[in-house]
């Protein structure tokens, strides 16, 4: 039972406990989170193991106050979890065409490529022309292309798959910029 308004579970999703920690509405996609952060998240809890799961937890407190817009800490994710996924060879050919054009498209907008790949030759530019090409990267690309990679991840881990998927969520959060404290304290009204 997660999603926003339902009642609490007794074995949350890490998300499910960062909406309660940051004081927001029970759900599995916090405000406070990442979008592409929280999507990781969620991939690496549906692809553990129930211990794998518990395992999980600690972390809770390191997602609140991670959401931020720009290209950069959407690509950062992205490239991380493909290249992940990538290391593991045992790709199918449609996985591996979808996993080198999400991290080429991740690298362009990073800086390290001269063109996005895949369908993101048209999409970046046009929405562009908009000023919607970011939050449509940082909402919905973003987010299924690293999802996406967290499940091959799984798919292709042997049996240490649950150590697997912690670490890269471990490796994640060491992306994001660590809140400052007179961020935090502008934020309580200090």
């Amino acid at each position: 039972m997660n999603g926003y308004g339902k009642v609490p579970r007794p074995d949350p999703c890490v998300m499910e406990l960062v909406s309660r920690l940051a004081r927001e509405p029970w759900t599995d996609r916090p405000a406070c989170v990442h979008p592409v952060l929280s999507a990781v998240a969620r991939a690496a809890h549906d692809h553990s193991s129930s211990a794998g799961r518990r395992h999980l937890l600690p972390l809770a407190p390191r997602f609140i106050n991670t959401c931020t817009v720009g290209f950069e800490a959407s690509a950062r994710l992205v490239a991380l979890c493909v290249s992940t996924a990538l290391v593991s060879g045992e790709l199918t050919g449609d996985e591996r065409r979808r996993m080198a054009a999400a991290h080429r498209t991740a690298l362009y907008l990073l800086g390290s490529e001269e063109e996005p790949g895949g369908a993101a030759r048209w999409w970046l530019p046009a929405l562009g022309r908009l000023g919607w090409s970011e939050p449509f990267y940082r909402t919905f690309v973003a987010t299924e292309q690293a999802a996406e990679a967290v499940a091959v991840t799984a798919r292709t881990a042997s049996g240490d798959r649950d150590v697997r998927l912690r670490s890269l969520l471990k490796l994640c959060l060491a992306t994001q910029p660590k809140p400052s404290c007179s961020a935090s304290a502008q934020k309580s009204g200090s």
